[in-house]
């Protein structure tokens, strides 16, 4: 089947725009050639996840409170990447900043949209191995827990709907996946 676009866009307005997000509405012609809108939030960073696993498969949870949930979250430490920057170095830097933790050895292992309905945010997920522990340095904005669990405990909590952030499911999901074919 081949692949084209069957949205019209007719006119296009800002309507929201800060330094991490913005927001446009356009004017359009659906598939079915209906008149209607769309709106579409542009991510200004990337989504930057990181699973940082030890030796004796031991992993770090970060507890925060998140705004738009109104609810209290545990997650892989995560944050934003400036688009201009090598996303691993945004990678090391938000495992240092949340964890304290440095690590010597980084594998990519997914890429993915977040929410493509509507933005087009993509996320990048390391798995961060060869730790070595600091000082956690958060950002003014957060308010973190770090728990170190072993990562069957965490992947217990992804399959009982305890973590629901989407990269952390993500990322415990394809690590479980990993450690079953043995390419981790």
């Amino acid at each position: 089947m081949e692949e084209i676009n069957p949205w019209q866009t007719l006119q296009s307005e800002l309507k929201y725009d800060n330094n991490w997000i913005s927001v446009t509405e356009h004017q359009v012609i659906n598939p079915t050639g209906g008149a209607g809108i769309y709106g579409e939030v542009h991510f200004k960073n990337l989504a930057i996840g990181i699973l940082p696993l030890d030796e004796d498969q031991n992993t770090w949870l970060v507890g925060q409170y998140r705004y738009p949930l109104k609810a209290y979250s545990w997650e892989i430490p995560e944050g934003g990447g400036p688009l201009g920057e090598e996303p691993l170095k945004s990678a090391q830097r938000e495992l240092l900043e949340e964890t304290g933790m440095s690590a010597r050895n980084w594998k990519e292992i997914q890429r993915m949209h977040l929410s493509n309905s509507v933005s087009d945010e993509i996320s990048i997920i390391y798995i961060a191995t060869d730790l070595i522990q600091g000082i956690a340095m958060p950002e003014e904005t957060e308010e973190l827990v770090i728990k170190k669990l072993p990562f069957e405990e965490a992947y217990q909590m992804v399959k009982h709907g305890e973590i629901t952030d989407s990269m952390s499911v993500a990322a415990i999901l394809k690590a479980k996946l990993m450690f079953m074919t043995g390419d981790l």
